[in-house]
């Protein structure tokens, strides 16, 4: 057979992922400028073919687990393929682990979450663990002593897989446990049993329904000690070598998340170290959840940046009715609809990492600010990302539905982001926990007002009529407009005017429309010429 391939995209490599002009902007307007020559460096490795084929082979070869060795000793490990290491050794070298937890210098979670949102276009899976382990550390200060041991090896840049006693390595990572079959989000409903023991640490026995990342080397649990919930530090291997009581039942089959282990595991006696007070264990944990309820909100942001550029890319290459894809009136709209989701999430997910920032030095305003912001971005962005999936791999038409093309791995891993530490509801109903301190709501529209602008002062009055005593049946609603009206803020102080005014139109309209492309009355020659800035080949 011969034949000649023509009208196909060429590979979409060899760029610089964090070559981004929303995002650098951002980097350096929330303090982290200095980080550009690393986010730099990480963003050529990440455009490079081989991080991309690093992403592939992790999902084409998931993880196994092995229950027990040749001699039917229980070993309860996993094994991942060599690319799942690759990918965990760039992550923890450039610090997208606990390390700005180390760090003095202002900006640090600035720049690490703008790294993760870079590297996490490669390949979303081995981001989990990563932000277990950033996550961790917030709630191991409620232990100071704890914290001094584990700490150090935490934010250690140094990779070392393997089951080992903590001591004994040069870096470890963190996971969680919380959810039980009975229980699901419902984490006080847990019947996993902690029982004190005579040399000050617990028994653990019992069940967790998802333990994620079970191939880290301790995890936060949550048990029900004597004095009522509580969180524990619980190690995979103990000080003398021998490995913890727990087990893993089995890996879930997921939809997506395909390169990262969740298992169900069982405690008998495992040995675990009280984190914080008994009978505060959510109090405790939260602030772990708190944390990784920001990097799902950076993750989907990446998906979103991911999507829109792998439909640049493919548009300008490929010619259909005589004229490139991305000439065609429709395409355009669809791609300039795409784009300004994106870089209505990229500004809002820095912006909330400058908040973290500040609010780890002391910002009272910017702790209030982040609590009410942090809910609301962590429903609408996650919420958003699955259509946007969609129609980003809509724009492949048939190479989009291909596996070669990453856009199927893409948009299965797209809803994760929303279910993980807390669905939608959840979310939302956080959001009216939030609203009850008045405080964090002038946080929130403080920041808002920021933006002299007609359009924000209508949709402000509009929003506190939502907030009159809003029923619980009405908190994703809320949440939508207080997401949207932020981001609409964010934008009019700090990207193109014809970007903001885009977004005002389309997404503060009350009869706008909720389908990608339908924009009306824009500017789509503009806001393609904004949005190829960030498809570099």
């Amino acid at each position: 057979m011969n034949h000649i391939v023509m009208n196909q995209p060429p590979p979409y490599t060899g760029h610089d992922v964090s070559a981004d002009p929303g995002l650098l902007a951002a980097l350096d307007r929330e303090g982290a400028g200095w980080a550009g020559e690393e986010l730099a460096r990480l963003g050529v490795l990440a455009g490079s073919a081989q991080a991309q084929e690093w992403g592939r082979l992790a999902n084409e070869y998931p993880p196994v687990l092995r229950t027990h060795d040749r001699y039917g000793n229980r070993v309860d490990e996993v094994e991942f393929h060599p690319a799942w290491h690759s990918l965990m050794t760039v992550a923890v070298e450039h610090g997208l682990h606990a390390a700005p937890w180390a760090s003095a210098r202002p900006g640090a979670h600035v720049a690490r979450a703008a790294k993760f949102f870079v590297w996490s276009q490669v390949e979303a899976g081995h981001g989990c663990p990563i932000s277990m382990t950033y996550a961790s550390v917030a709630a191991l200060r409620h232990s100071p002593g704890l914290a001094a041991t584990w700490e150090p090896l935490l934010t250690a840049r140094t990779y070392d897989f393997g089951l080992r006693p903590a001591t004994a390595k040069q870096g470890v990572l963190a996971g969680m446990a919380m959810t039980e079959k009975q229980g699901g989000s419902d984490v006080r409903a847990g019947t996993t049993r902690a029982e004190p023991l005579a040399d000050g640490t617990y028994a653990i026995t019992g069940h967790k329904w998802f333990n994620s990342a079970p191939m880290c080397d301790a995890f936060l649990v949550l048990a029900q000690a004597p004095g009522g919930l509580s969180c524990f530090l619980l190690p995979r291997v103990l000080p003398d070598g021998t490995r913890n009581a727990m087990h893993l039942m089995r890996l879930k089959d997921k939809l997506g998340n395909r390169s990262n282990a969740s298992a169900e595991v069982e405690y008998s006696g495992a040995v675990a170290h009280l984190v914080g007070e008994e009978g505060r264990g959510v109090q405790t944990i939260i602030d772990m959840v708190n944390m990784t309820r920001l990097d799902c909100v950076i993750g989907s942001a990446a998906g979103m940046r991911l999507g829109v550029t792998q439909a640049l890319h493919h548009t300008r290459h490929r010619h259909a009715f005589g004229r490139p894809l991305l000439d065609q009136p429709l395409m355009r709209n669809v791609l300039a609809d795409l784009y300004l989701e994106s870089e209505a999430a990229t500004l809002l997910m820095m912006r909330l990492a400058g908040a973290t920032d500040r609010a780890l030095s002391g910002s009272p305003s910017e702790a209030l600010f982040r609590r009410t912001a942090l809910a609301a971005a962590k429903y609408w962005i996650c919420k958003r990302a699955p259509a946007h999936a969609a129609e980003a791999l809509e724009c492949l038409g048939g190479n989009g539905y291909i596996e070669d093309s990453c856009l199927p791995r893409l948009f299965r891993e797209s809803p994760l982001n929303g279910i993980w530490e807390g669905s939608g509801n959840i979310a939302a109903l956080d959001l009216l926990r939030a609203l009850r301190t008045p405080e964090s709501l002038d946080a929130y529209l403080t920041e808002v007002n920021l933006a002299d602008d007609p359009r924000i002062a209508t949709a402000v009055t509009d929003l506190c009529k939502s907030l009159t005593n809003p029923a619980e049946s009405a908190a994703r609603h809320l949440a939508e407009q207080m997401a949207l009206l932020l981001q609409a803020s964010l934008l009019i102080r700090h990207a193109p005017t014809s970007v903001a005014d885009a977004f005002c139109a389309s997404r503060l309209s009350p009869d706008r429309s909720t389908a990608y492309g339908a924009l009306q009355n824009i500017d789509l020659d503009a806001l393609i010429g904004q949005a190829g800035h960030l498809e570099r080949t």
